[in-house]
């Protein structure tokens, strides 16, 4: 995998702007846009407070149960133990990715919306985006190429994230609960843009040419085949163990903190 100065991947950015017009660029969010997971920051500040509603528990304890885990205590409690079990490898990423999803239950979706732009300021989120992306949404700025986010993390907490680097909401593709009468449900619009989850939800939002997606861990392969200019961002080692399936990935030069 080559690695490739910003300018250098601009200029290949161009090259397919100038030639298809009407495209996006495309961004996987944590780990690519900004360092940390987002998503992970939601769900910890809500289980730390205890903020996980009795809509949850039943949910929970199915989930508990299936994976043999222990299903007592406060359903803040159930859902710490159900993400630690998942940390120690016994349930799937796609799994937790659901859950902290739907683990919002009970609550509105302005106080999650709410509560979401709480957690992404106090994260210090604005802090944690990377200088060498940043430069290129600086760039599709200045060329009207439109940003979309295609995250596996909440909604309310990418759509909040995104509002610090630029990307307004209709441009956030991320996963989203089940809702009635504007409350969250125990359940999530499937698919999630998770893997191939990824491509499939971003084009059920738009059929505009993807000049060049950027992504930083595996599941982010298929976001980034599809695109022309696939570039990794500071690459994980599961992505880089399968870069040689995408002949064409680049990775893009970390730069030091603006």
């Amino acid at each position: 995998m080559k690695t490739e100065h910003v300018e250098e991947t601009l200029e290949r950015i161009a090259r397919e702007v100038e030639s298809t017009p009407g495209g996006l660029l495309a961004f996987d969010g944590d780990g690519t846009l900004w360092s940390g997971d987002v998503g992970d920051d939601l769900f910890m500040t809500m289980t730390g407070h205890d903020a996980v509603r009795e809509d949850v528990r039943p949910r929970l304890t199915a989930v508990a149960t299936h994976y043999g885990l222990e299903t007592e205590g406060s359903p803040s409690t159930l859902a710490r133990r159900v993400f630690s079990a998942f940390q120690a490898g016994r349930i799937p990423e796609k799994d937790i990715c659901e859950m902290a999803t739907w683990v919002a239950a009970g609550w509105t979706l302005e106080e999650l919306s709410a509560f979401a732009r709480g957690v992404v300021e106090s994260h210090g989120v604005a802090e944690r985006v990377h200088p060498e992306v940043h430069r290129v949404l600086e760039w599709a700025r200045a060329h009207d190429v439109p940003c979309y986010v295609v995250s596996a993390s909440p909604l309310a907490v990418v759509e909040a994230a995104a509002r610090v680097v630029g990307i307004p909401p209709e441009q956030v593709v991320a996963s989203t609960p089940q809702s009635r009468d504007g409350v969250v449900w125990t359940d999530v619009v499937s698919p999630i843009p998770y893997g191939p989850g990824k491509v499939t939800c971003l084009r059920a939002r738009t059929q505009r040419p993807l000049y060049a997606a950027f992504g930083d861990n595996v599941f982010d392969l298929e976001l980034l085949g599809a695109s022309r200019v696939p570039v990794a961002v500071r690459p994980k080692p599961r992505l880089m163990e399968r870069a040689g399936s995408l002949p064409l990935l680049v990775q893009l030069h970390p730069v030091a903190s603006r």
